[in-house]
């Protein structure tokens, strides 16, 4: 491994079917009033809100409800919640719901008590939060952000058609995930996929960067392959608890920052992925899978001998008789294999993305390094097209 690093991760996990028994201890530790954050409505409907206002209760909480994220939480959605934590002098953020509801949660919690603008501030200019922030715990619905665990945010903002991820320090991550596989049994399977595919990409875009003999690669290899065969039994059988569970467990290791150790990282496809979902609000996981198989084709050759190596490795392509590129090409045809079986939206089109949208889409797009190749502005056009 080469570089310099540190970690810490200092979110607490309770993982397992009775995780939700947790909570009432972890409420101890903060003030009495509580922003419970949700989304539409679906944790009524199973049952979860009816489990957590009950602890709530018991615990002598003061619960201001904030529903309605949604899947890309907007800027004026941020505003409201802003709004709200400041008048009710919230102590803790309770998020339940998947990765959106957690990234806006964390969002509110930098965003409340900050001087100027937060948008501006923490989301273009990327200023280190210097004000209070409200802690901030997750019970998690559905899987494939790893928001549970890492300081990371989205917040869309469609009059500027900009969709912006912003990861925060350590002292913005959850102070604690309660993680039940159960609850993620009744999301709907075009919202279960894409955060399959979701999982697959952070793996992918941390995986696809730097050449040394790294032990992240092999951790990554082995997160991939576990998320291979849980996700194809649990397509077929969406209440299989051991693929359920696993992949859970997957979607947190995935990121939550332990991978990108010793890594540069490659997270261009998020760029493109999230600007393709400022102009057309599609669903994030479906925006990544659209575009993948035609940015990794274009920087194969970059990056070769890793493509080939995630052939081997994770795909179990025999090597011999076939050199790097056959190898890579062969590793490309799995994974887009593994898509078609699992589901996944292949192209933009099917997203509703056409040729007047490109280029919003290039403008929203930030060119980053740490791939195997800087793309151009031309490089995404090339991209957008091919994965038409």
């Amino acid at each position: 491994m080469l570089g310099n690093f540190n970690y810490c991760n200092p979110t607490r996990l309770y993982f397992g079917e009775n995780a939700l028994d947790s909570l009432k201890y972890e409420l101890q530790k903060f003030g009495r009033n509580i922003l419970l954050t949700y989304g539409g409505g679906s944790i009524k409907k199973s049952g979860i809100y009816d489990d957590v206002i009950k602890i709530l209760n018991l615990c002598g909480k003061n619960v201001i409800e904030l529903p309605g994220v949604m899947s890309n939480p907007t800027l004026e959605k941020l505003y409201e919640g802003c709004e709200l934590a400041r008048k009710n002098n919230i102590d803790l953020i309770l998020a339940v719901g998947g990765g959106s509801v957690c990234d806006y949660s964390k969002a509110v919690s930098v965003s409340t008590y900050c001087e100027g603008d937060a948008w501006e501030k923490y989301f273009i200019n990327m200023e280190e939060v210097n004000n209070k922030i409200i802690p901030v715990g997750c019970i998690l619905t559905m899987v494939g952000t790893g928001s549970e665990m890492n300081g990371g945010s989205v917040i869309t903002n469609h009059a500027k058609k900009l969709k912006v991820g912003r990861v925060f320090g350590e002292d913005v991550f959850p102070k604690f995930s309660i993680l039940n596989p159960v609850y993620t049994f009744t999301i709907p399977k075009y919202q279960m996929v894409a955060g399959f595919f979701d999982i697959m990409s952070h793996i992918m875009e941390q995986y696809f960067s730097g050449d040394d003999d790294n032990t992240s690669d092999y951790i990554a290899e082995g997160l991939m392959k576990s998320l291979i065969t849980s996700s194809l039994i649990a397509v077929e059988d969406p209440k299989n608890y051991e693929a359920r569970s696993n992949i859970m467990w997957t979607a947190t290791w995935a990121l939550n920052t332990l991978i990108a150790k010793a890594k540069s990282t490659d997270w261009e496809v998020h760029m493109i992925g999230q600007a393709v979902g400022a102009v057309t609000n599609a669903t994030h996981g479906m925006t990544l899978a659209a575009v993948s198989l035609a940015y990794y084709n274009k920087i194969k050759s970059y990056g070769l001998k890793k493509f080939a190596r995630f052939a081997v490795n994770v795909w179990g392509i025999n090597p011999a008789g076939k050199t790097d590129n056959e190898l890579a090409d062969a590793g490309l045809k799995a994974l887009e294999d593994w898509m078609n079986k699992i589901g996944v939206v292949m192209h933009l089109a099917e997203l509703g993305v056409n040729e007047s949208m490109y280029q919003d889409i290039v403008d929203g797009t930030f060119l980053l390094e740490g791939g195997y190749k800087i793309l151009t502005r031309d490089d995404v056009i090339e991209i957008l097209k091919a994965s038409m």
